[in-house]
């Protein structure tokens, strides 16, 4: 039979080797987190002005995308580089650009990392200013057989520049897309996200989505809170994508208080899955 002592003596390990764990993910992920594996990342490391690893990164190359956005996304170091001081910089631009007045970046990770459930996070510096549009969001793999938004789309963190204390997360599937997104804002007590680095996050089940901003859950979307007949599409692989989009149906345009450039800075990218 176990003394108390005993007893007492291994609750106290089993809290130390708890607490060990999560510190060395960085005091980032909950209790569920700890069970999981590092399974892809990208601490952006590297010369200032290169491009992203392109073994894990791509380019989308264009304009528009559906959103009525208003600049050019090209795959040039004036517009998506390492800093050489291991962030990511997607620069929004004020030029003139293939008929565009904007450029900026869009990359994914489309075809080289696809995954199902599990906590994709990534530790970002937003910009500020009206009109301007970043997000961390992931794409259903299967949006070429599908369409949007039968592919699903999660929006892990997406911010109006002219609101920089308010970011939001949401999903897009049939029947609760767009407009009609379910989803809910997360507001800073104090400060705004321009003003230093944050940790975006989501855990994601067969059956649930959390969100997280610095490790604070902010919301739950179960299969359950669909809409009446509607359709839990987040059941299969998906690709990470991020960007800093100018102009567009959610933001609006820029005016004239809006400065440029402007730069989404990232510090790094990590997925982690069950073991």
């Amino acid at each position: 039979m176990n003394t108390w002592v005993e007893i007492l003596s291994r609750r106290k390990w089993a809290f130390v080797i708890a607490l060990l764990a999560f510190l060395g993910l960085g005091g980032r992920c909950s209790n569920d987190a700890v069970e999981m594996g590092l399974i892809w990342e990208d601490d952006f490391e590297g010369p200032a002005g290169s491009l992203p690893d392109p073994t894990k990164w791509r380019f989308d190359i264009g304009t528009d995308w559906g959103n009525a956005q208003l600049e050019y996304d090209t795959d040039r170091p004036e517009n998506v580089s390492l800093d050489g001081q291991g962030h990511l910089a997607i620069i929004a631009r004020k030029e003139n650009y293939r008929g565009r007045q904007y450029t900026s970046g869009r990359i994914n990770t489309r075809d080289l990392f696809e995954h199902t459930y599990g906590r994709f996070e990534a530790r970002i510096r937003l910009p500020i200013g009206k009109g301007i549009w970043p997000a961390f969001w992931l794409l259903g793999a299967n949006f070429d057989e599908v369409g949007w938004p039968e592919c699903g789309e999660i929006d892990i963190m997406e911010y109006r520049g002219q609101e920089p204390h308010i970011v939001l997360g949401s999903i897009h599937g049939p029947g609760y897309s767009g407009g009609n997104a379910l989803g809910n804002r997360f507001r800073l007590s104090q400060g705004t996200f321009n003003d230093d680095f944050h940790v975006f996050a989501i855990e994601w089940n067969p059956s649930s989505i959390t969100w997280y901003v610095d490790g604070v859950a902010y919301q739950t979307l179960e299969t359950r809170d669909l809409p009446d007949g509607a359709r839990w599409v987040f059941d299969h692989p998906f690709f990470i994508i991020l960007n800093v989009a100018v102009g567009g149906h959610f933001v609006g345009p820029p005016d004239s208080t809006t400065a440029f450039p402007q730069t989404m800075l990232v510090d790094w990218v990590r997925v982690y899955g069950g073991t």
